[in-house]
């Protein structure tokens, strides 16, 4: 009713029930109003996307929608809108990389070999790599895609943002029978996969709270310590992340295994 929407009234046992009239639509948008809603609300999560292929389509496709909206109908869903709101976090800036985005996802999709110059995170050492590219994904802020590179020989994991310059090559490829995206991806903190590793560590009962309410890595197990902190135990790959992670809590936490992951941690605060 606030919204204008045109709704009949009913009294059934003494209560009251409120319902559309059952030629009440949207016009020609063919989904629901909690369908319009979570369309709108989930643009928010491509905030982070913001002057790529995919932001701009689903900003697109809104306004296509609230054009076949009535006015109160339009306002109405904006109020909604202002009442539920997903805030990014950190995130990387992609506007500048719409192009290689799309030669990404026409190598992905074409089975196509990309060359690319390529600037490595640690070293910033710039190299020319062959890449087939399996599969492009956004991770923590981040776009990634992985394939096999041909310079190393293996599948890697590569950062969208530090692809200086791409090209879509003729020659094909196909992804092995044996590539499983999601076992790939299962065993990483992060985005680096690594051999997995038993982790464990102990955080002080400050941080407890903290702990307990995220959903860390699918292996993790918590355990509450006789002291009011508790120990956190997981099966994962990808120490860099790991070691720079435990150091966000600063004294409140303690690598207890492995001993290569503790030593990383003790140099680093050194």
């Amino acid at each position: 009713m606030y919204a204008g929407f045109p709704v009949v009234s009913e009294k059934r046992d003494g209560r009251v029930f409120y319902r559309f009239i059952e030629s009440f639509g949207l016009g020609d948008v063919p989904f629901t109003h909690d369908e319009v809603l979570a369309l709108i609300l989930g643009a928010d999560l491509l905030a982070t996307l913001e002057g790529t292929v995919f932001h701009d389509s689903m900003e697109s496709a809104i306004s296509k929608i609230r054009a076949s909206m009535g006015p109160q109908l339009v306002a109405y869903l904006e109020k909604l809108g202002t009442a539920f709101r997903v805030l990014p976090g950190p995130h990387k800036r992609y506007a500048e990389f719409r192009e290689t985005i799309q030669v990404l996802n026409d190598g992905v999709l074409e089975r196509r070999r990309v060359s690319m110059r390529y600037r490595t995170g640690r070293t910033g050492e710039v190299r020319e790599r062959e890449l087939d590219p399996y599969r492009v994904w956004y991770r923590s802020g981040g776009l990634y895609v992985v394939g096999h590179d041909h310079l190393s020989g293996e599948l890697r994991t590569f950062a969208v943002n530090r692809i200086e310059q791409i090209e879509l090559l003729g020659a094909r490829f196909s992804v092995p029978d044996d590539f499983d995206f999601e076992a790939f991806t299962a065993s990483a903190f992060g985005v680096i996969s690594e051999p997995v590793a038993r982790v464990r560590i102990r955080f002080d009962k400050q941080w407890r709270s903290h702990v307990e309410e995220h959903r860390w890595h699918e292996s993790q197990q918590i355990v509450v310590l006789p002291d009011g902190g508790v120990e956190l135990a997981m099966e994962v790959g990808g120490t860099p992340e790991i070691r720079n992670w435990v150091l966000s809590f600063g004294a409140g936490a303690l690598v207890l295994e492995p001993a290569s992951l503790r030593d990383e941690v003790r140099a680093e605060l050194e």
